[in-house]
């Protein structure tokens, strides 16, 4: 069954209430967003395509990019990381320029048909300290307009917002601790990239395989085929895994945006999560260990 029942009596937020001690929902779904979208206090993130976003989107929706949640990267650099998460200070700094401030209550979605770079975001914003008031628009701008909500093509108008410094939360791990994972009581290393990767069929930053004693569960098994995230399917998914209740879970993918989805699974069944930022790519371009099939 859908998560839109429970979601929906818990999905009312009272403002001013202490971002530590506020635990909104980590899914909304369409009917919420569209009772409490003039909520001043609500940032509705929109990530994707900038030519897509600009075509239309939600309204009062800001446009997110890649770019704003990560650190540079030199495309042309192939020792680079591609997508690791920037200085805290230098975060906070671009999403106050979004209108974010400690009191918002922020919405994601994602406009075009893949969801992890809003899980991504949503992952950074979890580090950062603002987990506890973001959630993602189940179902994403397909489910806004399949609900007969329109779209707009006017950008808002923006006040910058206002963060308290924080130290991020510890939800980064390095390539020895993914090794280390195995021997870890009460941790789980999952894969979160298409099999066809992690059984080595196909090889990725030359390397065929996945980092040993991992298993499998693909980003892309995290929604059903129109975007929605359904809990009894997501607790198949694990159990087929091998996830045990309470287990914190661990993820990697290719560069660590896939994985976020995984992640972001993993927290709506009420597991801690750490994230391999540097995932496949880190591992096979630096010589981090072995591979399996």
């Amino acid at each position: 069954m859908l998560i839109r029942s429970m979601l929906l009596a818990g999905a009312l937020w009272v403002p001013h209430v202490d971002a530590a001690a506020r635990q909104v929902p980590l899914v909304v779904e369409v009917d919420w967003l569209a009772q409490h979208a003039r909520d001043p206090n609500i940032v509705l993130l929109h990530v994707g395509d900038r030519r897509e976003y600009d075509a239309g989107h939600i309204p009062g929706a800001r446009f997110i990019a890649m770019s704003d949640v990560s650190a540079p990267h030199d495309h042309d650099n192939s020792e680079e990381l591609a997508l690791e998460l920037p200085h805290a200070d230098t975060l906070r700094a671009r999403l106050e320029r979004l209108g974010i401030s400690d009191d918002s209550r922020i919405i994601v979605y994602f406009g075009n048909d893949w969801v992890s770079p809003a899980t991504r975001v949503i992952f950074t914003l979890d580090w950062i300290g603002l987990g506890s008031q973001t959630s993602l628009l189940n179902g994403g701008m397909r489910a806004w307009t399949g609900a007969g909500h329109g779209v707009t093509t006017a950008a808002p108008a923006i006040s910058t917002g206002t963060l308290s410094t924080r130290a991020p939360k510890s939800l980064v791990v390095d390539a020895a601790f993914a090794q280390s994972v195995p021997a870890r009581a009460g941790y789980h290393l999952v894969d979160g990239r298409a099999a066809v990767f992690y059984r080595g069929i196909e090889p990725t930053h030359d390397k065929a395989g996945h980092i040993p004693r991992a298993t499998n569960i693909p980003f892309t098994s995290i929604t059903d085929d129109d975007l929605m995230i359904d809990t009894a399917r997501l607790e198949a998914l694990f159990r087929t895994a091998g996830v045990r209740p309470g287990d914190v879970v661990v993820g990697y993918c290719h560069i660590g945006q896939q994985a976020t989805a995984v992640l972001f699974a993993a927290r709506l069944l009420g597991h801690d999560v750490r994230l391999y930022d540097g995932s496949f790519q880190d591992w096979a371009t630096r010589n981090r260990g072995p591979v399996e099939r």
